[in-house]
């Protein structure tokens, strides 16, 4: 069996409770391409009948994998440096369209507008604790954090629901004071213009942040782009604002900003579901219905009796329960709990490792290992 290399130094062994036939996990550093991008063959295929081993070689012939380190790139490096880019470019983007805003409040005087470059400003700073979660989740795994750094992107994930609320407090004490406390907008014009630019600006950022987030699997980049379109729908209120001052309405900008909050806490519930899904290790049941359908396929498997995940950060970790035959010796045991790990990080998108531990097959006057353990679970 070929010995895989690891880019990084491994993960401090788990220990493993008493009964087990055999448990299997790489804990590799690195994501696997799961369109099926490795290149050699692993060589476990005790028990598997010359039409799997075959259809394996074939696979494998066709889209080849490599787990040298030499030969790809780490993925999960390169999904933060992704996610860095995301937070670059919009921050650029959100900068020069608060700074563009601000100009035009020194000249037109306009309060609504400089609420809106207010939650601009303040958007663009969300990405400075969503930045430093990314780097941190770079960190190897070590004897402290054994599953490395990634909840720090769940931290700032709360850190932006947090904001998105406080927006929406914003909003809704800014329009309720205009209500109160009506005023004159002057330069409506160009208070428009602006308004047009923080909306597109917003709604740009949003779609980047949200598309980029979701590819790499990043709840907090998309809870972040959840908020710049709350931003965007700000800007809006300023510019239908005008449009009734324009007209003589002078209480449109103020009730047009209540329907705006309205607006920013549907948002808010939904990034505040999609951050809280994550901290409770909330994942697709698909993924798990997916994965599971992966493990039957292995040669070996009698039954999948668990299989659970749980995100860390934008990477995903399983552990596995299989039953084998109670004949197999220990390497072959061993040698189907490697053949399900592959499966299953092939088959699971932005899966990185499985821990799997191999029941073997009770006879009629056997008796359950796990007996001994059933006190604990109670």
């Amino acid at each position: 069996m070929k010995a895989h290399e690891h880019p990084h130094p491994p993960a401090p062994a788990q220990a493993h409770p008493k009964g087990h036939a055999s448990a299997h996990g790489h804990g590799h550093d690195h994501d696997h391409d799961h369109d099926g991008d490795h290149g050699h063959d692993h060589g476990h295929a005790h028990g598997k009948s010359r039409w799997s081993r075959w259809k394996h070689q074939v696979t494998h012939m066709v889209k080849p994998h490599s787990h040298e380190a030499a030969d790809k790139v780490d993925s999960a490096m390169e999904s933060s440096a992704e996610g860095m880019r995301a937070l670059w470019l919009s921050l650029a983007i959100l900068g020069a369209t608060a700074v563009f805003q601000t100009v035009v409040v020194l000249i037109s005087g306009s309060v609504a507008l400089l609420g809106d470059t207010i939650h601009n400003f303040a958007d663009a700073m969300t990405a400075l604790p969503l930045g430093v979660a990314f780097v941190l989740g770079r960190r190897v795994a070590n004897r402290t954090f054994t599953y490395g750094y990634g909840r720090a992107e769940d931290l700032a994930g709360i850190f932006i629901v947090l904001t998105i609320a406080a927006s929406a407090a914003l909003a809704a004490y800014e329009a309720i004071d205009r209500l109160m406390n009506p005023r004159d907008i002057s330069h409506l014009g160009i208070v428009s213009i602006a308004a047009v630019v923080g909306f597109i600006g917003n709604e740009w950022v949003a779609r980047y942040r949200i598309r980029v987030g979701r590819k790499i699997g990043s709840a907090a980049l998309v809870a972040d782009g959840l908020h710049a379109r709350t931003d965007g729908f700000t800007s809006l209120a300023v510019l239908l604002g005008a449009g009734g001052a324009a007209l003589g309405w002078q209480l449109a900008d103020p009730i047009v900003g209540l329907l705006i909050t309205a607006a920013i806490l549907l948002v808010l519930k939904d990034a505040a579901r999609e951050v809280f899904r994550r901290l409770m290790d909330s994942v697709d049941p698909a993924l798990v219905d997916k994965g599971e359908a992966a493990v039957r396929e292995v040669a070996g498997v009698r039954e999948v009796k668990e299989l659970r995940m749980r995100w860390i950060g934008h990477k995903l970790r399983a552990e596995a329960t299989v039953e084998v035959d109670g004949a197999l010796s220990v390497r072959e045991s061993h040698a189907v709990s490697v053949d399900v790990e592959h499966a299953l990080i092939h088959a699971v998108p932005r899966l990185t490792a499985a821990l799997v531990h191999t029941d073997p097959a009770l006879g009629p006057d056997m008796d359950d290992p796990h007996l001994a353990l059933a006190h604990h679970m109670t």
